[in-house]
C-alpha cells in the first residue's frame, strides 16, 4: 500500500523540557534534528530536570540565531554560543541511560539557577554515542540526544482532531511536543507506519509513544490541568500506557521541510 501525506509542522526543542521552536525546515541527523535536545538542565546531584517536576520550564523560550541560543523567561534574556562548553566531562543519566555531558558555562548555569530558585547546570551532549538507548521492543540500540528515548516523535493531524472532539477545552499539538506533524486521513493511522520516506530521508517506526503527566501542562501558561491525559486514557490505554504519536528513527541524514510529501 502506498499513500502520500504532507509535513504540516516541524519543531525542535534545543533544551530538554523547555519550549520548542517551530521551523520551516530542519536537518535530520542520527540523534534527531540538528540542535534538538542537545542541551539539558541537571541539578546539583547531576540528575535531569524536566517539566514533570517543574512545569515553569515551559515558560523558558529559546531562539537560535547566528550560532547562538537566546533564552527568554518573562522579561529576562540570556544568550550562549551553540559551540561552547567547558572541558570537564560530567556523568549523568537520562532515565535509565548513561550519558556523558559537558557544562555549557558557569554564567549560563547561574542564570538558570537564579530564575528557577535552585542550583542547576545547563549541560550539552557533544557527540553521537555519548548516550545510547536500547529499545525494549526490538532490542536495537540507538544513539540518541536528551529526548526521552528516541530521536524523533511524529503525530498525525487527525489524531489531534479526534482527541479535540472529545475535549471541552481544545488543545494544540504543542502539548505533545512532536518533531514532525503530518496531515493524515484517519486518527492514529501513523501507528501503522512501518517505514516511510520524507523527502530523501527514510524513517522507521520503532514504537508508539507512551505519554506522561507532562501533556497536561498547558504550554501557554505553565498550568497543569487534568486534560488531555484523563480523556486519552479512556480510549488509548494499552498495557497501562497511554499512547499518542510514534517514536521514530531516521536511517539517513538530510533536510526535511514543511510541505514535503510523506510516502509509505
Amino acid at each position: 500500500m502506498s499513500a502520500v501525506y504532507i509535513v504540516k509542522e516541524i519543531y525542535i526543542y534545543p533544551i530538554k523540557s523547555l519550549a520548542g521552536i517551530s521551523c520551516q525546515q530542519a536537518f535530520a541527523e542520527e540523534m534527531g534534528f540538528e540542535n534538538d535536545r542537545r542541551w539539558m538542565l541537571i541539578d546539583t546531584d547531576n540528575q535531569l530536570i524536566t517539566q514533570r517536576e517543574y512545569p515553569v520550564l515551559s515558560q523558558f523560550y529559546p531562539q537560535i540565531s547566528d550560532g547562538k541560543i537566546k533564552i527568554t523567561f518573562q522579561d529576562y534574556e540570556h544568550e550562549f554560543s551553540i559551540s561552547e562548553h567547558l572541558d570537564d566531562q560530567i556523568y549523568t543519566k537520562v532515565w535509565d541511560d548513561k550519558s556523558f555531558v559537558f557544562e555549557v558555562n558557569k554564567t549560563t548555569s547561574k542564570w538558570f539557577s537564579e530564575h528557577l530558585g535552585f542550583g542547576c547546570k545547563l549541560v550539552k551532549i557533544i557527540k553521537a554515542g555519548d548516550r545510547k538507548h536500547e529499545s525494549s521492543r526490538s532490542k536495537e540500540t540507538y544513539n540518541v540526544s536528551f529526548a526521552d528515548a528516541y530521536p524523533y516523535l511524529l503525530i498525525g493531524t487527525k489524531s489531534l482532531d479526534f482527541l479535540n472532539n472529545k475535549l471541552e477545552e481544545k488543545i494544540t499539538v504543542k502539548r505533545f511536543r512532536p518533531n514532525i506533524v503530518i496531515s493524515t486521513q484517519t486518527p492514529h493511522e501513523e501507528d501503522n507506519f512501518e517505514q516511510f520516506k520524507i523527502g530523501k530521508i527514510q524513517f522507521k517506526n520503532v514504537k508508539p509513544c507512551g505519554r506522561c503527566i507532562m501533556v497536561n501542562n498547558d504550554p501557554q501558561n505553565g498550568v497543569v490541568k487534568k486534560e488531555p491525559l484523563k480523556t486519552l486514557s479512556k480510549y488509548r490505554n494499552v498495557n497501562n500506557s497511554v499512547l499518542f504519536g510514534i517514536n521514530i528513527v531516521g536511517l539517513n541524514p538530510g533536510i526535511i521541510q514543511v510541505g514535503d510529501e510523506v510516502v509509505y
